[in-house]
């Protein structure tokens, strides 16, 4: 009897409409720690990942598919699924509008000070910032225009905004002013008035914000993290916002996660920080269940999920 490993949780009216699909397979719905090493060794099906799974993948010769939770799949071992002929596909397409909006409560926060105000808040201080700035009239360059950054740029168009887009295949985007491929990357930088990173992780693009394009943006420009924590060399952003190289960041991904209670980051009042709640929402199982039973329904038609697939010769 084939088995279906659930580690992500789902309410249950949604494990309901998983069931009625497979009836017959086995469905292992359980904490962690209630997890056998059999159990994980069985399965045909994973939905979601954790340590113990890595772990047990080895061991696994019956798995044929993982549907994984999250858009960015660099946490998982992709050399080992890539050798296994296993089947991976993303959770990508859930987040825009949640992402988005953290986005953007980062950038009217910082327009209006409003990171400001609720630090002084705390201390009962009543007393305006030097300056306020809007929106309109601004430059947004987005780096890594998929599904979130269209919505990003949607947004920012709103706004009043000029969307200036930064994507590998420099394909036009409607709602982008502008397109540019990977290599104009520096022109966008030194025009915009907000950088947003959301660009996946792989090889390529491993600290590609790094001394020199933080030296290339404006110096009064703001950075936003919400690709993958390890695209951004924390080291060299750390200096640029120290040296004055630019004038602030809203970070929700890092490269060390948890960030350490003694980075540098925290006190700065230029600064931002969320942590890595960008893309959640209170419906996100919801959306979740709707990925896995679209593939579900593909998978038990033709061997093969449909929606999502990575590709592991480029790791997303």
């Amino acid at each position: 009897m084939p088995t279906l490993l659930m580690l992500f949780q789902l309410k249950p009216d949604q494990l309901e409409q998983v069931r009625r699909r497979i009836p017959e397979w086995t469905i292992v719905s359980a904490r962690d720690s209630e997890i056998t090493e059999e159990q994980y060794r069985d399965a045909e099906i994973v939905l979601g990942w954790d340590s113990a799974m890595t772990t047990s993948f080895d061991s696994a010769v019956n798995l044929k598919w993982v549907q994984t939770t999250s858009a960015g799949v660099d946490k998982l071992p992709l050399d080992r699924l890539r050798e296994s002929g296993a089947a991976l596909t993303s959770a990508s397409g859930i987040h825009p509008i949640s992402m988005t909006e953290t986005l953007f409560a980062m950038l009217l926060a910082f327009s209006r000070n409003l990171h400001h105000a609720i630090r002084r808040q705390s201390d009962s201080e009543w007393r305006a910032s030097e300056r306020y700035s809007q929106l309109a009239g601004k430059t947004i360059g987005i780096v890594g225009v998929g599904a979130i950054g269209t919505e990003m740029a949607r947004l920012a168009k709103a706004f009043g905004m000029t969307t200036l887009g930064v994507r590998k295949s420099a394909r036009p985007v409607d709602v982008v002013d502008e397109m540019y491929g990977m290599d104009q990357l520096g022109d966008v930088l030194s025009r915009s008035d907000m950088v947003v990173n959301v660009l996946p992780y792989t090889e390529e693009t491993h600290h590609i914000f790094n001394a020199e394009k933080f030296a290339a943006m404006k110096t009064d420009a703001l950075f936003f993290n919400f690709g993958r924590g390890a695209s951004v060399d924390t080291a060299a952003l750390v200096a640029a916002l120290e040296q004055g190289e630019i004038g602030g960041a809203g970070l929700d991904v890092f490269e060390e996660e948890p960030l350490p209670a003694d980075h540098p980051l925290w006190p700065m009042d230029n600064v931002i920080i969320t942590p890595h709640i960008g893309g959640w929402t209170d419906n996100y199982k919801a959306l979740v269940t709707d990925i896995f039973l679209e593939n579900l329904d593909a998978y038990l038609s033709t061997g093969q999920p449909t929606r999502n697939v990575v590709d592991l010769d480029r790791n997303y």
